[in-house]
């Protein structure tokens, strides 16, 4: 009897607990499980509330170029991409250039192109992710990271079932989703140096590999998938198509090593013009080219371009107006701070000691320097204005180099070549001067400097038609530079009928530009190319004593012809 009492106590007990364990797993489930009440429903009928809720498509997106011919300006980057990433055997690309050039769109059309190309490893579904770098969250404990991927510990919040039961759960990152497809990083030279080493490296292997302290390769509760990622890893084979409006010298040179580059230009004010036109076009209104031509002066990219047309369009449409007129345009430019820009052209007189020297700015942007010389007595020295004094370079290990501008350097050789040949002495002095604010600097211009200081000292005006760049040596050699093609392109623009460029610069494709391109060995090559006959004749047969005292009351004057300044001289 004693027995039977114990063992219903015991079985009673046993009920009670089982009840009780019972209750409170199933209060777990119920508080770990999506809520079904009231609180749930409206919930989900906001969110289905909010989602019904859109503004208009904003004009820039409907401005946004559907094909690749779309792209404004950018023939020669488009062309490069798709030789790139079509094709059988597609590389990693970054792309330099300013903001709002077409940079985004073209990577995007560009997947789409070389899914059609022959031989192409990007299948019909290949993905496109597209990612911010300067918005990828990095996490020194690697408990998240978005790009590369993580490991979610059991320890964290949120492990789920696998995690009570102690098993780390390895999660997908960007280079992951992007696997068999293109991986588009905007902005990349802002991302942190730690995850830039994280990418280096996936790019190396073509996947993920993920470590954790809690994984165990014995352990038989771990999923089969789970023991299959730690042991080989996240595919990530991708072609990385990274963009930056920064300088190469800023992105690190072992990506740049892993990837081909390409640079897009800054759009001219012709080609913003058009921007504008086809913007006012999908918004319904007119506007007379002439307005068009005032955006892309004041314009500094398509975005703004696109701007400045949806604010005057809005301000007619208030007004119960469809035409835009140049007043409602140059009420948008006082309203928001823009402001046209100076139109560069040839000079429309020539002047002595006057040279348009060739250069190249931000990201691969040509452009035509004006560079003044003038004579006056002195001790033979030729003094820079407008260019780089000093500049500091980088050297490891934090430290840095001071050292003189190459511009400067470039004009200490210009006048030691100049008194090697006789042609500058002890009893004048040369100043050079590059208006318009921008210091300058560079080896480039050693040649254009050279030939200002010789027609200052001569009286004998360079051809206002001609333009050039390239480096001098000691002996008067015209050594390479870099930038050719954007600084033909400058000179162009402009309607130049001749660039010198050096000799070792040479490409047979200069040969259909629409300037004359003269490739020069030396210094008396450019003298030759950059006077007339007449002129170079007279001034080497003068001595720099007679032009010495001729200019040192500055003679010559603008406007005049070569035959006008030689007889005012």
């Amino acid at each position: 009897m004693f027995f039977a009492v114990v063992t219903l106590i015991q079985l009673c007990v046993t009920l009670i607990m089982g009840a009780y364990f019972f209750k409170q797993l199933k209060t777990t489930q119920e508080a770990q499980a999506p809520q079904k009440g009231s609180y749930s429903r409206s919930e989900q009928e906001r969110l289905i509330k909010l989602r019904s809720i859109r503004l208009s498509e904003p004009l820039a997106e409907k401005a946004r170029p559907e094909n690749l011919s779309d792209i404004i300006g950018q023939a020669e980057g488009i062309r490069a991409l798709r030789a790139i990433l079509c094709g059988a055997h597609p590389q990693h690309v970054i792309i330099y250039g300013p903001p709002g050039v077409g940079k985004t769109c073209a990577a995007r059309l560009m997947l789409e192109e070389a899914k059609r190309s022959e031989g192409t490893p990007f299948c019909e579904k290949a993905p496109f992710i597209e990612v911010d770098a300067t918005c990828v969250r990095f996490d020194e404990r690697s408990i998240a990271d978005p790009l590369i991927g993580s490991v979610h510990d059991p320890i964290y919040q949120g492990a789920g079932p696998l995690g009570m039961n102690g098993i780390p759960q390895p999660r997908e990152g960007a280079v992951t989703r992007a696997h068999g497809g293109v991986l588009f990083l905007d902005e990349i030279g802002e991302m942190q140096p730690i995850q830039m080493n994280k990418l280096l490296k996936v790019l190396e292997d073509r996947k993920v590999r993920f470590e954790s302290a809690y994984y165990d390769p014995d352990d038989r509760k771990t999923p089969a998938y789970i023991h299959d990622i730690f042991k080989n890893g996240l595919p990530a084979d991708f072609r990385l198509v990274a963009a930056t409006t920064r300088s190469p010298e800023d992105i690190p040179p072992a990506l740049r090593s892993r990837c081909m580059e390409v640079y897009f230009r800054a759009l001219e004010p012709e080609e913003l013009a058009d921007i504008a036109e086809g913007a006012a076009q999908r918004l319904g209104c007119s506007m007379e080219r002439e307005c068009a031509v005032l955006i892309g002066s004041a314009a500094s990219c398509g975005r703004d371009a696109v701007n400045i047309v949806q604010m005057a369009a809005s301000s007619i449409e208030a007004e119960g107006r469809s035409v835009i007129g140049r007043k409602d345009i140059e009420w948008v430019m006082e309203c928001c701070g823009f402001a046209p820009r100076s139109k560069q052209g040839l000079p429309d007189k020539t002047r002595c000691g006057r040279v348009n020297g060739l250069a190249v700015y931000g990201t691969q942007q040509g452009a035509v320097l004006r560079i003044d010389a003038s004579v006056a007595p002195g001790s033979g020295r030729i003094h820079l204005t407008g260019a780089v004094d000093q500049e500091e370079i980088g050297s490891g290990r934090g430290r840095t180099i001071r050292r003189s501008g190459m511009a400067k350097d470039a004009a200490e050789k210009a006048a030691f070549i100049l008194r090697s040949r006789g042609i500058l002495n002890d009893r004048i002095d040369v100043h050079i001067d590059f208006p318009g604010g921008i210091p300058v600097d560079g080896p480039s211009a050693g040649l254009a400097m050279c030939i200002a200081a010789y027609s200052a000292i001569y009286g004998v005006p360079v051809r206002n038609e001609i333009a050039m760049t390239g480096e001098i040596s000691m002996q008067g050699d015209v050594l390479p530079v870099g930038g050719v093609s954007r600084k033909i392109d400058a000179a162009e623009r402009i309607s130049c009928s001749e660039v010198l460029i050096p000799h070792e610069n040479w490409q047979e494709a200069y040969a259909q530009r629409k300037v004359k391109v003269t490739a020069v060995r030396s210094i008396e090559e450019a003298m030759r190319a950059a006077f007339s006959t007449e002129d170079h004749a007279a001034a080497h047969s003068a001595t720099p004593e007679i032009s010495a005292e001729r200019l040192a009351a500055q003679g010559s004057a603008e406007g005049l012809t070569s035959a006008e300044a030689r007889k005012q001289g």
